[in-house]
């Protein structure tokens, strides 16, 4: 048995241990943390703390998003091709950390408040530095090892630890900015509205591997995305017909049914991502992580894009001006600058943890290395086809989530007291927007053609290769 162990475990099917699991998961806790928190919170602390106004916000989202099209496939080259002392990979958690960390801090200051110059700067470098992170980080996954079922656990791990960050970050934020401002009254509801949009995951996260085996990698997708359509239906039908003050727990549970859908088809595709490396590895021989990270970066990068511009466009589009008696999100500058200081803080020392667990073994070798080159993401996009529906279930899934976690914060910032046709905008934005993107990537997803017998087959013919 052990000698059985031991041979597998040469052929690349490494056992992890649970503290490595959780340490690689740390990664991930980190960047949530970090980068959740501007994706849910900044756009909102940008029009109602430092006086941006919507349209110009918007238009910032979406040319920071085009910079970052162009900036992945230049460091999914770059990593590819180099490998730092520290390690391959595991190397940028802390190169690109401690910057990111000082960037991220920066984002939420509004000492040169309302000037659109420190915005565009602090906000691309920030970018620009979680890509350097989040790129290898990506190729982390499927150097630890070959194995599907361990990379099952690992993406369930993951995404359970993603969405302890989702959900320090979604609720947590509120709470900490309302106490450091010192308010009379604590806006509990929107931190149960926003934390419900992660807790789903520590019920259904581990659960995701057994569901799989009993329903299949497919039919789990069209499951939890139709979920997810549902729960958003079920929202925009309260929301229009009901008083929400008097119906918040039909609203949490419509976003909990929501979030739940949500969370397990969008948590689990990263799973995807070793397969089609793998895929790719079969037809070519060479095991660019790093290129297919930065392409599906790309892609979520693009999804990003569009989501994070539609939201200020639509407040834009709608004559968006904050409610006067909102109590929801406090103004004070300082209480979110000291609340972005602490998550940063945080995610660094977890990016610390995560290096310290992670060994890459399943790499590229010194030959295939030098011969990486930033064209190779086109020739792998054309000639990887599980690749091509990946990335565009990418795009559709990464724009509903951007869409949602923006909207999520004006949605609970007093809407009713706003006009109808701004309360509208916010709905579209909250429910029938991420809806329509749902929808479309389930018939993406059923386009992908890679079933477990066949990555297994495909990952014990490589290893055949060596041999």
């Amino acid at each position: 048995m052990n000698s059985e162990l031991t041979e597998k475990e040469s052929a690349g099917f490494y056992k992890l241990n649970w503290l490595q699991r959780i340490g690689f998961g740390s990664g991930d806790l980190a960047q949530n943390l970090i980068y959740q928190t501007i994706c849910m919170y900044l756009l909102f602390f940008y029009t109602d703390v430092y006086g941006l106004g919507a349209g110009a916000a918007a238009t910032m989202f979406l040319i920071v998003r085009f910079v970052d099209v162009l900036w992945d496939p230049l460091v999914g080259a770059f990593v590819d091709k180099h490998t730092p002392r520290l390690g391959k990979y595991r190397s940028y958690l802390v190169l690109g950390g401690i910057p990111l960390t000082g960037l991220a801090i920066l984002c939420f200051w509004n000492g040169f408040a309302p000037s659109l110059i420190y915005a565009y700067v602090t906000y691309v470098g920030m970018s620009m530095l979680y890509t350097l992170i989040n790129v290898p980080y990506g190729a982390l996954n499927s150097s630890l090892t070959r194995d599907t079922n361990e990379i099952t656990i690992l993406t369930s791990v993951r995404m359970f630890m993603a969405n302890c960050g989702g959900l320090a970050v979604s609720a947590g934020v509120p709470l900490l900015v309302g106490i450091l401002a010192k308010v009379d009254e604590l806006p509990y509801e929107t931190a149960l509205f926003m934390g419900l949009g992660s807790l789903p995951a520590f019920i259904f996260m581990p659960l995701v591997p057994a569901i799989k085996r009993a329903v299949g990698k497919k039919n789990m997708f069209y499951i939890f995305l139709s979920v997810a359509i549902i729960g958003m239906a079920m929202l925009y039908v309260i929301s229009k017909t009901m008083n929400m003050n008097e119906n918040m727990p039909l609203i949490y549970l419509a976003q909990f049914i929501k979030s739940t859908g949500v969370i397990v088809a969008t948590g689990y595709m990263w799973a995807l991502v070793p397969e089609v490396i793998s895929y790719g590895e079969w037809k070519t021989g060479k095991r660019i992580s790093g290129i297919v990270n930065a392409l599906t970066g790309i892609f979520f990068k693009a999804g990003m894009a569009l989501g994070g511009a539609v939201p200020g466009f639509v407040l834009w589009l709608t004559d968006y001006t904050p409610a006067q008696d909102a109590q929801s999100f406090p103004t004070d500058s300082n209480a979110w600058f000291t609340t972005m200081l602490i998550y940063a803080l945080t995610g660094l020392a977890l990016l610390i943890f995560c290096f310290s667990q992670c060994r890459e073994r399943v790499v590229m070798d010194e030959k295939e290395t030098a011969n990486v080159k930033v064209s190779d993401l086109l020739t792998e996009f054309f000639r990887n086809r599980p690749l091509r529906v990946l990335s565009l279930f990418f795009i559709t899934a990464f724009a509903m989530m951007s869409v949602g976690n923006a909207a999520g914060a004006y949605y609970m910032n007093n809407m009713q007291s706003l006009p109808p046709f701004q309360q509208e905008g916010i709905l579209w934005l909250v429910c029938v927007i991420p809806a329509i993107l749902l929808a479309l990537a389930m018939w993406i997803i059923s386009k992908y053609e890679l079933d477990d017998e066949t990555i297994d087959n495909i990952n014990k013919e490589i290893e055949s290769r060596k041999n």
